[in-house]
């Protein structure tokens, strides 16, 4: 095995989170959420939270380290690290650099997270009036394409178009993600299951997305401690294994405007490849994926892209039988996901495939000692993680 490889050399060891709330419901405040979420992590791992001397976070996170590390009373702070780009497209990147400063001993003890509290700085995807636009939005707010779901449904389109995919897959991952949340308790969505005919008949925000192809937004926190797996065999916690970890995109996946050379992509292609070369395991060796559903889409688009299956097959291969746990052939979002557990921008995600590792998830799948995550398809960068247990190292 190649020596630069985060592969069994960390685990996570206590995992955390607030109650989620529907957006700008939150009775505390972004640094709160953050606190709470911390400090249940810690509580989980059986560690003491003065313990911790280094923080990794995404997308922007406006709670600053420093300050955690003072309400926490940290004796130092020794490691703080974002990833660049919004969205969830970092939310397993921010894992893998925490995992890397153990690593490189630029810290022993990170925690990773998120925090959303979204009364106070306003519903994280909505669009606002501005002066002016740079970048890519230069090119499409002239044409009132200003929302990301605009932007990714002709991407999605494009895939359908190219492949044949039917509407019915993109269902399929709504419908899953429902069925799984009516078990978990902490979902948002939890006692309002979704059938069929109620997503058929649920408007259309922009074709080919109807209203529960799209993600909720959410107030709340989530996080995770990482130790190094010596200190974790020594803690209560069963330890689960990075062994697997990627990100950043393909060529020219950020040209402007919508002129990537692959324009019907997840940014996935190499991305997949390189943490299933990292981890040592193929596709059909996971047995439960967790994937970022910023729009279901991406989720068809993106799992193909990781070899579960040819664009071609998505319509045998998408359906609610086969995406649910605990006996179908890949158990998607056990927890319910962005769709219907809540939008922490995916980062609940990570719980949740600790959770399967672990053997205590609401809808355990029946094969958990490989867990996937899968964060943010379509945007760019993206990201990708694979936990394991002991016995796959």
């Amino acid at each position: 095995m190649n020596e630069r490889s985060l592969r069994g050399h960390v685990a996570i060891v206590g995992i955390g989170e607030t109650p989620y709330y529907r957006h700008g419901r939150s009775p505390d405040v972004e640094f709160k959420l953050a606190l709470r979420a911390i400090l249940a992590a810690c509580h989980d791992a059986g560690i003491d939270p003065r313990e911790v001397d280094g923080f990794s976070s995404y997308s922007n996170d406006r709670t600053d380290p420093s300050r955690l590390a003072a309400a926490l009373g940290l004796p130092q702070l020794r490691s703080t690290l974002m990833q660049w780009g919004g969205g969830g497209g970092g939310c397993c990147a921010a894992v893998a650099n925490g995992a890397a400063a153990i690593m490189a001993g630029l810290a022993d003890c990170v925690v990773v997270f998120r925090a959303l509290a979204q009364g106070r700085h306003g519903r994280f995807g909505q669009a606002g009036s501005v002066r002016g636009a740079s970048a890519e939005m230069a090119y499409m707010a002239p044409y009132g394409v200003i929302s990301p779901a605009q932007k990714y449904a002709m991407k999605i389109r494009r895939f359908m178009h190219e492949h044949g995919v039917r509407q019915e897959a993109l269902r399929a991952v709504a419908l899953a993600s429902y069925r799984h949340a009516q078990r978990n308790p902490r979902a948002v969505m939890y006692g309002r299951p979704l059938d069929e005919s109620t997503y058929d008949a649920s408007r259309w925000i922009v074709e080919p997305l109807h209203l529960y192809d799209c993600c909720m937004e959410n107030d709340g926190a989530a996080a995770v401690v990482l130790a190094s797996a010596e200190r974790a065999r020594r803690l209560a916690r069963k330890p689960v294994y990075v062994i697997g970890a990627a990100a950043g995109s393909d060529h020219r996946t950020g040209a402007q405007p919508h002129n990537a050379p692959d324009y019907a992509s997840a940014s996935f292609v190499n991305v997949a490849q390189q943490a299933f070369r990292m981890a040592g395991v193929a596709p059909e060796d996971v047995g439960v994926v967790q994937a970022y559903e910023n729009f279901t889409g991406g989720v068809v688009m993106a799992l193909a892209e990781h070899g579960f299956f040819e664009p071609a097959q998505a319509n045998e291969f998408m359906t609610p039988d086969n995406l649910s746990a605990p006996a179908g052939r890949l158990p998607l979002n056990t927890s319910g996901g962005n769709l219907a557990e809540c939008y922490v921008h995916g980062f609940e995600l990570v719980l949740e495939a600790v959770r399967q590792v672990r053997g205590t998830s609401t809808c355990q799948a029946a094969r958990s000692d490989v867990a996937m995550v899968i964060g943010g398809p379509l945007v760019t960068p993206v990201s990708n993680l694979i936990l394991g247990s002991e016995r796959v190292l």
